[in-house]
């Protein structure tokens, strides 16, 4: 089978699982429900100040939820030594990798559907830029988390202390696509200040990562 053949298969596992558990999507959103009402009761900006500090609070708390999903990622193919069977398998293992980073895409993507219209209403949030720019920046800031995400706790599912190994290794590395995330929508919500530039970031951010665990990913998952 080629890469494109196993990676859908997998993928298509991936999201049947999820459908019929739900465990993910419901941690994900439980953790950002909180985090949205934690800091609406914590203090009660303007309409500016909003517009000023939403671009922080939607990213962090889209990062701190959807650390709670990577964490399950591959959880899963530890039981009945699925993952131990891949390993022999002849199928590449850039398809594996391939179908978990989709798969968390459309979960965190599902979450921030879901949660956006929470932020506009807690916050009285309306862009006084291009609105239409915050989807590139969604998509492009959502796979800059999921794909490292997804190496990272592919390098730390063996440890003993995963769910507190992964954030260790994933927010260090973060810190260049958060700084673009929050940038680029603050822009976006205040109108002052062009965003292409941090969209640009965000591209590069995402072809080079992306690359480098593609090429790096056969080596984690065969080591022990």
């Amino acid at each position: 089978m080629s890469l494109a053949a196993i990676t859908r298969a997998t993928l298509a596992k991936d999201l049947r699982l999820e459908w019929r558990s739900k465990d993910a999507i419901n941690s994900m959103l439980f953790f950002a429900l909180l985090v949205v009402v934690v800091f609406s009761f914590s203090f009660d900006p303007n309409a500016e100040e909003s517009r000023q500090i939403a671009g922080g609070l939607v990213w962090v708390a889209f990062l701190f939820a959807a650390v709670v999903a990577l964490n399950q990622t591959w959880a899963r193919e530890l039981r009945n030594q699925v993952l131990d069977a891949f390993r022999v398998a002849p199928a590449p293992a850039n398809s594996l990798f391939l179908a978990k980073a989709l798969g968390n895409f459309v979960f965190v993507c599902v979450l921030e559907a879901l949660m956006t219209p929470l932020f506009v209403v807690f916050y009285k949030l309306r862009a006084l830029g291009p609105a239409w720019q915050l989807i590139p920046v969604a998509v492009l800031g959502t796979w800059a988390l999921v794909v490292n995400g997804t190496f990272f706790a592919a390098m730390s599912i063996r440890t003993r202390r995963r769910e507190i190994m992964l954030p260790l290794l994933l927010f260090p590395i973060s810190i260049p696509a958060i700084l673009a995330m929050v940038n680029a929508t603050t822009a976006i919500l205040t109108g002052e200040l062009s965003a292409w530039f941090w969209f640009v970031l965000l591209a590069t951010y995402d072809v080079v990562f992306t690359i480098a665990c593609l090429l790096l990913f056969e080596t984690v998952l065969h080591a022990e």
